[in-house]
Parts: C-alpha cells; structure tokens; sequence
C-alpha cells in the first residue's frame, strides 16, 4: 500500500488541478488584437491550467451579439457606450470599466503618411481611403466625424472601401486595396505594421474620444476565471502592454 500511496497523491493533486481549470471566452475590439494577445500570455504563465480563448471584431456586431445570447463571457469595446447599454438591459454581470481610450492615425504602407494630414486624402495619387465601417465600428465612426469636422467628407467619401472592423480596415492598406488608411494607433505601432509602413496621429480634438469600456457578461454571473482576469487588466503589467500600443489608460487621459 504504501507503494501507491504516491501515485494516489499525485492523482488527486491533477484532479484538484482539473476540477479548479476554467475556461472563458473573450469578446474584443480589434484595436486590442496585438495588446490583448500579449496580456493573455502574460496571464496564462500564472494560470497555466486555465483557457483564455479570444475572439476580435466589430464593437457594435459583439454588442448585437451578446443581446442574442453568444456565448462570451467578458466583453470589450471599443465604444463603452456598448458595455453600457449592455448592463443597462441586464446583460452584465459587472460594473462597467474603462480600460483605455483609444487614438487613430492615418496609415499607409505605400506612400509616407508621416507627411501626410486628412487634407491629403484628397490628393489624385490617393485612390482607395480604408476606413471601419462607421455603421457598427467605433474607430470608423470617429474616422467620419473627423473628416467631417474638416470640411473633407464629401470630397473623401467616393473614395472610401470600408472594413468590417478595424483590423479589416489595415487589412485593405496593408494589401494594396487602397493606399492609405485611417486606422488604431495600436495597430499601426504593433509588430506586424510597425516596419511596414508610417504614421500621422489625427488630433484628438477632430472627434469624439474613444473610450473603451468592458464588462464581464451575464453569462459569467459567479465565474472566478473571468472575475480574475478582468482584475489582471488593471494591473501593472497590463497596463504596462496597453501603453506600449498607444492606448491612453484610465486617469491619464487629461494629461495626453
């Protein structure tokens, strides 16, 4: 008996292991895709037996979404108006949190868009302007309202191919489908744009600010996975990654 006595330890020990895994499921902005990634590795070296799955889109589709019952269990958006319309209904099963305010720039891996102002989407050379889809996608609601607040709509529009989301959006400009696209400064400074291409920051003063908000949904009501990461987000580390990828945190946004 005593024989065994390790082996029925160490089987205890994996099903305490087990039984105390979890799993939750992620609604993010796309904004947040290269952010997002690296604040999940970071959590699962502490919570290796736990599942963090991701899935990155459309605010306003995800917001549409979790009204019908899509399984996510912590939603965030880039517009927090959508986390706060989903708690007003009942669909939260947490305070609304601001988690960051968001900034957008003009994008373009073929021509240098360091030099480049709104006024210059209007030049001949520049045939295809991507850009969200404003219907459902915050960034491309404040792409609108900032070529509106400059006189250029009008003249910009027959030129405008729009993405389902914002990584959509870099997407078109990244592949050559349009030559200069107004995009997430945290994708533009992200990995995977970052050499490819440079950047003009549009003022913030042209368009509505892009705070971002999440909640931990209805369907997570008690669920200690998704209670702990939604704290991690406001820890050091975490907010340490969002301000690498430009975002404004919480508090500081006055002093930006």
């Amino acid at each position: 008996m005593p024989f065994f006595r390790p082996l029925l330890l160490a089987g205890a020990m994996i099903f305490a292991a087990s039984a105390h895994a979890g799993k939750i499921t992620i609604a993010a902005a796309a904004d947040l895709k290269f952010a997002m990634d690296e604040i999940v590795a970071t959590f699962q070296q502490a919570h290796s037996a736990d599942q963090v799955d991701v899935i990155y889109g459309s605010s306003g589709k995800f917001h549409a979404q979790i009204q019908r019952g899509a399984p996510y269990d912590l939603y965030f958006s880039a517009d927090i108006a959508f986390p706060r319309a989903l708690a007003k209904a009942g669909f939260a099963a947490s305070e609304v949190r601001p988690y960051a305010v968001g900034r957008i720039v003009l994008w373009s891996a073929a021509m240098d868009a360091r030099q480049m102002t709104l006024a210059s989407l209007t030049d001949a050379r520049v045939a295809r302007v991507a850009i969200a889809n404003p219907r459902h996608a915050p960034y491309g609601k404040r792409a609108e309202e900032a070529l509106r607040a400059t006189g250029l709509w009008d003249k910009v529009e027959p030129k405008l191919v729009y993405g389902e989301n914002i990584a959509h959006a870099a997407q078109f400009v990244q592949s050559g489908n349009a030559q200069v696209g107004v995009i997430a400064l945290a994708l533009a400074v992200s990995p995977e744009l970052a050499g490819k291409g440079g950047y003009w920051l549009i003022p913030d003063h042209l368009h509505a600010p892009l705070e971002q908000g999440f909640i931990i949904t209805r369907r997570a009501q008690g669920n200690a996975l998704a209670q702990r990461f939604a704290d991690y987000m406001g820890s050091q580390a975490a907010r340490a990654v969002m301000t690498r990828y430009g975002f404004v945190l919480p508090g500081e946004a006055a002093g930006k």
